[in-house]
């Protein structure tokens, strides 16, 4: 599909008033999105898991302004606390999405927001905040027009994400997703995540991801200034190359089940995005030395126990510990009696691959 079939033809007539609640997951890149162009759209595809308890629930409240006025119009609450800081950004959201909501101005909106992660702990709810947002906007449209097909609503909605958050338009289904145009695989696209449809092995169903908060602090560099920086990377286009042969490898691996491979591709797609980090100019480490020291306890782990565990990083200091459903306990264990004394506050989240967003109430 293209930009413009996601702008409306013809002219609907929009609800007076009404709310809509939808949960949204966040989801981790196995293969990683570094360096954009555009409009929000990816120089190299990816592919990530969608997660389970890791999300956000937003309720959208709207109701029709007496006039049109040019500015738009909301406020955001975050566990029902005015939440001023966040108004920046879905200003810009909002004026990037009005083409295809052209409904936008004329309502006031009041966007309500929960995460089930705590706040600040270094779980980025941007994937998951946007998702979420973007389907309650979309389904006033649906309220207005009943014949939009699922399909057109699903692409619609992770197109309009994705221009909130790059990474937002992975968190709408499950339980693997692949963001980014690939020649191989049908149907991929730059502007929407779409679910991969191939057969996933048993070997990765229930997939455990946990989380080990090892800094719940702000980052030193965002990840919007890291894509820039890929601009001019002295080895960003082998980067690039490199992603898209990972995206198939790691396809064919999702379907053989062959958990060594993925442990191999998995860790070295994350210490690969890292290494993007540390050779740009300038250069910049958002790993801790409490997140080397977990790597290093990991490889130690696995070769002593003949664990398939692995381990792989967002953009950011905290460690995604992931692993088959068989080994929940063993590793649970390893995480009590040896990695907690590297997490802040020795926190961690214990999450696993989930289906994607839910509707929860509609107008």
């Amino acid at each position: 599909m293209t930009e413009t079939e996601f702008i409306p033809t013809t002219t609907l007539s929009y609800p007076e008033k009404g709310a809509f609640t939808w949960e949204a997951p966040s989801n981790i890149a196995l293969v990683k999105y570094w360096g954009k162009y555009g409009e929000q759209l990816p120089k190299n595809p990816s592919v990530s898991f969608t997660l389970s308890n890791c999300k956000t629930t937003t309720t959208l409240k709207f109701q029709k302004k007496e006039e049109s006025k040019e500015k738009f119009d909301f406020q955001v609450f975050l566990d029902q606390k005015r939440a001023k800081d966040f108004d920046p950004k879905i200003a810009l959201f909002f004026e990037r999405v009005l083409p295809y909501l052209p409904f936008l101005k004329e309502y006031q909106f009041t966007i309500e927001t929960h995460n089930s992660f705590p706040h600040s702990s270094g779980i980025a709810s941007s994937a998951s905040g946007m998702s979420a947002l973007a389907l309650c906007l979309l389904s006033i449209e649906k309220a207005a027009n009943p014949k939009l097909t699922e399909d057109y609503f699903t692409k619609k909605a992770a197109f309009l994400a994705r221009l909130g958050s790059g990474s937002a338009t992975r968190s709408l289904q499950g339980e693997v997703v692949i963001w980014g145009e690939h020649k191989t695989i049908e149907n991929s696209s730059n502007l929407y995540g779409i679910k991969v449809e191939s057969p996933i092995h048993e070997n990765f169903k229930n997939y455990k991801d946990t989380v080990l908060l090892v800094d719940k602090g702000q980052k030193t560099v965002s990840s919007t200034l890291g894509h820039n920086l890929m601009i001019e990377h002295p080895y960003a286009e082998q980067r690039f190359e490199q992603a898209f042969s990972n995206t198939k490898k790691l396809l064919e691996i999702l379907k053989s089940g062959d958990l060594d491979k993925f442990i191999h591709l998995v860790e070295s797609e994350a210490l690969a995005l890292h290494a993007m980090m540390m050779t740009s100019s300038p250069y910049f480490i958002l790993m801790q030395p409490n997140t080397l020291a977990i790597i290093h306890k990991i490889w130690q782990f696995r070769k002593e126990n003949n664990s398939k565990i692995c381990f792989t990083l967002d953009a950011g200091a905290n460690v995604h510990l992931l692993y088959p459903a068989v080994e929940e306990a063993k590793v649970l264990d390893f995480i009590k009696n040896q990695l907690v004394a590297h997490c802040q506050k020795e926190q961690y989240i214990c999450d696993q691959v989930g289906k994607g967003a839910k509707q929860l109430h509609f107008a």
